[in-house]
């Protein structure tokens, strides 16, 4: 990569030095998950950066909800990570204390499309 920058979640590389992502296509899915898990309100300089996703994830599974989680996460990454992806597809599905979040987009630069899955929660 050219840029440098820091691997999500921080991690030291075998060198004992502050990890980078292995390309510019994990750095991008680095970033989603940062907006994806983290709540409004968690950093001190940002107050405003996140989606609010995990918030949901107590509410009751109705169709609703799970348009309206959708929405929030979609509109969260067009906030936040519009100037680098185009939102094509957001699924949010929630199973007992599992959260699966699927986004589609395709890379500005790039234009490559990709698919990105993230998991919260389940059975240690």
């Amino acid at each position: 990569m050219s840029t440098s920058h820091v691997d999500y979640p921080y991690r030291h590389d075998r060198r004992g030095r502050t990890g980078s992502p292995e390309s510019e296509d994990a750095h991008i899915r680095d970033l989603i998950e940062q907006v994806l898990f983290t709540a409004p309100g968690e950093r001190v300089n940002r107050p405003e950066f996140g989606s609010g996703l995990m918030q949901l994830v107590f509410q009751p599974n109705s169709a609703e909800v799970a348009a309206a989680t959708e929405f929030l996460v979609q509109s969260s990454l067009q906030q936040w990570l519009g100037d680098l992806i185009l939102v094509e597809l957001v699924q949010v599905e929630s199973e007992d204390s599992t959260l699966r979040v699927t986004v589609q987009y395709v890379v500005r630069r790039t234009q490559a499309r990709a698919l990105a899955q993230y998991t919260r929660g389940g059975a240690p």
